[in-house]
């Protein structure tokens, strides 16, 4: 399915091309930076703890490969909203409450940290990040069990 309007030439050509089981190729995009994104909040979280064992509160910084992963899915989302309206408008929301939570989560590692507590997981984040992946697993492997869903309903 080729996008109606084409805001950025060649890159909505390529990335509103359909791709394996009639998916938009941006959409399986989405679901790897999705996956990237668990595994750079894993990466963020161990730097935060090895910061404040070493430091304490003020030692806590952002992890940059984290804050690329963010703005990757926010432009990302934000493109694929161009290519398909619905789905991406669904996505982007996900993706900007994602970002948001990660917001707030490192800032409460920060207060932790300051009130010489252990840091917790950031739990809301990962909640968060874990709904974003179920409808991005949704857009783009629902072709896998297309066919018995449509026999059931």
């Amino acid at each position: 399915m080729q996008p109606d309007v084409i805001l950025f030439g060649p890159l909505d050509t390529v990335l509103g091309s359909e791709g394996p089981g009639g998916v938009l190729v941006i959409e399986y995009v989405l679901l790897a930076l999705v996956l990237a994104n668990f595994g750079t909040r894993l990466l963020a979280h161990r730097r935060h703890e090895s910061q404040y064992e070493e430091g304490g509160a003020e030692e806590i910084t952002r992890h940059p490969a984290h804050i690329a992963s963010n703005v990757l899915l926010i432009l990302t989302s934000f493109l694929y909203m161009t290519i398909a309206h619905h789905g991406g408008m669904v996505m982007s929301v996900l993706v900007l409450g994602a970002v948001i939570t990660d917001f707030f989560e490192f800032e409460s590692r920060k207060v932790e940290a300051r009130r010489d507590i252990p840091l917790e997981r950031p739990k809301g984040a990962i909640v968060a990040v874990l709904v974003l992946a179920m409808y991005a697993s949704y857009q783009a492997l629902f072709w896998l069990i297309k066919d018995p869903w449509s026999a059931v309903i």
